[in-house]
């Protein structure tokens, strides 16, 4: 079965064997880790190690030459995301990104990490025949290797696609951010019963290998009552992520932003229950919670702390829009009319993308604006949860 996302920085391009990057890589991503410890007095916090890991130019996950999107493991993929499962989400995803043009007066849109690039190819398609075309569609994307695979894909809407590798100066238009969140460094946290740990990562000469080691720190989460935390508890604090909505809200001069993740309110996401965090690992359609072996090799990410955002949001002179679920967000625009008039093999894929046990209830949708926008999304005119923020 297919695994989505989560299952039970510009660079060289690498070499590769099979569609994975050769053991030369991995050994220069793993030295570059190693001397980034030793820099760091033999302990690196672990948003730094997850930043290399996934990121470090020409050779973190994201950098190099492995096939990240697909369906199923036999295609050397790890694991799918909603636009490669069905066209429809992008479809569905354009009625509001329609409604926000409009309301916003504006002809572009802005996509952080586009992956494969379907989403944007849906996107732009669909609001052509919505009869909305855009003047620019910009990727904003740190890596060189799928920045050259969403060239090939989008090639036939020719120079209204553009890249940028930094914050656009002034953005004026649609935001949109499909599993990207998940995707930024987090800081690790243990609480021992008596103190809170921060849990970064060592070189441990004995076994050649990554480690786990902890100190005392005065990072914590956010919740005002810290009482409920049980004893071996480790969890994760987002600093940037929030610090990336604080990034969106300088650049953001006028336009509606829209993040699509898995992840849960606050009060759910530090719920005494969840005692192991929600940090995962992927690879080939398996999901694991070491991110210490196989380094370059599988994605690491976290649940979205969607209080967390939402406080950094309005911290940062953001409007909250909306907050519901993917499913629900997905049938207010329109997602039941498609589904009726797909195939059956198309609703069969589609239908994952709404079913409560698939992606429809564990991935959320949260909607940011400027603050002289005036708009009522219509993808939570039913089920908004924002009072649950």
């Amino acid at each position: 079965m297919p695994s989505s996302k989560p299952a039970d920085t510009a660079g060289g391009e690498p070499h590769s064997l099979n569609g994975r990057p050769d053991t030369g890589v991995l050994a220069e991503l793993s030295a570059q880790i190693r001397g980034a410890i030793a820099r760091n007095g033999g302990w690196l916090p672990f948003d730094q190690f997850m930043g290399l890991a996934l990121y470090a130019p020409g050779l973190g996950y994201y950098s190099n030459s492995s096939r990240k999107f697909g369906a199923l493991p036999s295609s050397g993929s790890d694991f799918v995301t909603a636009p490669e499962l069905s066209p429809l989400f992008g479809q569905a995803l354009a009625q509001q990104v329609a409604q926000a043009l409009q309301a916003t007066g504006t002809q572009e849109v802005f996509e952080f990490g586009a992956g494969s690039g379907a989403l944007a190819e849906q996107v732009i398609s669909s609001l052509e025949a919505l009869g909305q075309p855009l003047a620019r569609y910009t990727i904003i994307d740190l890596s060189g290797e799928l920045r050259e695979r969403q060239a090939l894909r989008l090639a036939r809407f020719g120079d209204r696609v553009q890249w940028a590798q930094t914050w656009p100066s002034a953005m004026r238009g649609v935001v949109l951010g499909n599993e990207v969140l998940d995707a930024m460094p987090v800081n690790l946290l243990h609480f021992d019963g008596q103190q809170w740990l921060e849990r970064g990562v060592v070189w441990d000469e004995a076994t050649q290998a990554f480690a786990h080691a902890d100190r005392p720190t005065d990072l914590r989460p956010s919740l005002e009552d810290l009482s409920g935390f049980v004893p071996g508890t480790t969890t994760e604090v987002h600093p940037q992520a929030e610090a990336f909505i604080r990034s969106l809200a300088e650049h953001l001069q006028h336009g509606v932003a829209l993040f699509l993740d898995y992840g849960f309110p606050e009060a759910e996401y530090y719920h005494p229950q969840r005692i192991g965090g929600t940090l995962m690992c992927h690879q080939a359609h398996v999901a694991d919670t070491d991110p210490l072996v196989n380094v370059g090799l599988k994605d690491i990410t976290a649940h979205v702390n969607f209080t967390g955002v939402a406080l950094a949001a309005q911290d940062a002179g953001l409007q909250i829009l909306g907050y519901t679920s993917q499913a629900r967000f997905l049938m207010n625009c329109g997602l039941m009319p498609l589904l009726a008039a797909a195939s059956v093999q198309e609703r069969t894929m589609a239908q994952k993308l709404i079913t409560e046990h698939e992606m429809g209830e564990l991935f959320k949708v949260i909607a940011l604006a400027s603050a002289e926008v005036t708009l009522d999304p219509v993808g939570f005119v039913a089920g908004d949860r924002t009072h649950r923020l």
